[in-house]
Formats: C-alpha cells, structure tokens, sequence
C-alpha cells in the first residue's frame, strides 16, 4: 500500500469538507449521525426505556455532558504529551 503525506491528504479532506459544504446544508448532511448520537446516550441511561422521559432526557444530558468532558480531558492530556515531547526535543 502506497504511504501517503499526512498533510496533503489533510488538505484533501478539507477541500472534500468545502466543496461539500458548499453544496449542501451540513445542518441536513449530519442531521442522522447527530441523531444517532443523541439516542446512544438515551439506550445509555435507559437501556429497557422504562424511565419518565424527563427522566430520561435529564440522564442523558448528563451522560452527553460527561462524553465530552472525557474527550477534552483526552485531548488535555494528548496536547500536555506532545508539548513535552516538543520540549525534550
């Protein structure tokens, strides 16, 4: 398998993003994945769909709030490595 350079296909990609952007509402475009997303927190907390739903819904505010706050705490701790990293070089 050929090895391609990361930063041209980075470029790629954002053209890719652009031009589809620029074709369709990304409102539309990501409307099912978003959708998808904010169901997996509703299975999270109410797997058998036996609470009230703003039961549910306050659970999975709170399970979506903790989401992202794991993925920030992740890209924290990957920022801190790479800037050591950069210092011990």
């Amino acid at each position: 398998m050929p090895e391609y350079d990361r930063a041209l296909m980075a470029m790629r990609g954002r053209i890719g993003a652009h031009v589809t952007h620029a074709r369709h509402d990304p409102r539309e475009t990501t409307a099912a994945a978003r959708a998808a997303l904010l169901n997996k927190f509703d299975l999270e907390v109410d797997p058998e769909g036996v609470l009230a739903p703003d039961e549910r819904a306050r659970r999975a505010d709170q399970a979506r709030k903790a989401f992202y706050a794991r993925l920030a705490y992740s890209s924290a701790v990957a920022r801190s490595k790479r800037a050591a990293r950069r210092r011990e070089s």
